[in-house]
C-alpha cells in the first residue's frame, strides 16, 4: 500500500474514532442528565409527601440544589434529605431556640465562615432563610465534618452539637448522649429503600 493510501486510511480511522468518542460522550452525558432529572423528580415527590407548603418553583429549586450540592461534595442526597427532615421537618423558615436557622438548621456564626469558604455572599443570618444558600452551606459543612470525624454517627453528632463540643466530649473518653445521629440515620435508611441510589 502506498503512502497516500495509508495516510487516507489513517485519516478515516481517526475520523471514525473521534466520531465514536464524541457519540459515546454525548450518550453518557444524556444518560447522566436523564438520571439527574429522574432523581430530582423523585426528591420533589418525596418532599411533597412530607406535606411541605412550598410553591412548585421553590420545591424544584430545593430539590435541584439538594441533588447538585450533595453530588458536588460527595455526599448521598438521601442523607441530606434525612438530615433536613430531622433538623427542620422541611420548614425553610425554622429557627431553633439556639438560633440555628433554615432547612438544615445552621447557626449563623458557623454559617458566615462557611459561606465565605464557598463563595456565598453573606448578608447576615437572613441568608440562611434562603433555601438554596442554606442547603449549599449545610451540605458543605457536613462534607467538612466527614473529613474530620470517623463514622457518620460522629459526623452527625458534630453537625448537631458543633465540632468543638464533640471533641471536648471525646477527649474525656466519653460518647455523646444525644440521639440525634440515630434519628438521622434511621431516616437515611428509610430513604435508601425508597429513593434511587445516586451512584447507579
Amino acid at each position: 500500500m502506498n503512502f497516500r493510501k495509508r495516510l487516507i486510511l489513517l485519516f478515516i480511522s481517526l475520523t471514525v474514532f473521534l466520531c465514536f468518542t464524541v457519540a459515546c460522550d454525548t450518550v453518557l452525558r444524556t444518560l447522566h442528565d436523564l438520571r439527574k432529572t429522574k432523581i430530582i423528580n423523585r426528591i420533589i415527590h418525596y418532599v411533597k409527601n412530607e406535606n411541605v407548603k412550598l410553591e412548585e418553583d421553590e420545591l424544584c429549586i430545593i430539590s435541584k440544589v439538594v441533588y447538585e450540592a450533595s453530588r458536588h461534595h460527595g455526599l448521598d442526597y438521601r442523607l441530606v434529605l434525612a438530615l433536613m427532615k430531622v433538623e427542620s421537618n422541611f420548614q425553610h423558615n425554622a429557627i431553633s431556640p439556639m438560633g440555628a436557622r433554615g432547612l438544615l438548621q445552621i447557626k449563623p456564626h458557623h454559617a458566615s465562615l462557611l459561606a465565605q469558604e464557598i463563595g456565598i455572599d453573606w448578608k447576615g443570618a437572613k441568608t440562611l432563610d434562603e433555601p438554596d444558600k442554606n442547603i449549599k452551606i449545610g451540605v458543605y459543612f457536613l462534607s467538612k465534618l466527614q473529613k474530620e470525624f470517623n463514622g457518620m454517627d460522629m459526623v452527625l453528632h458534630a453537625y448537631n452539637m458543633g465540632p468543638t463540643r464533640l471533641k471536648e466530649i471525646l477527649s474525656k473518653k466519653r460518647l455523646p448522649k444525644n440521639y440525634f445521629s440515630q434519628l438521622v440515620l434511621n431516616e437515611y435508611y428509610i430513604n435508601k429503600r425508597s429513593l434511587p441510589d445516586p451512584k447507579l
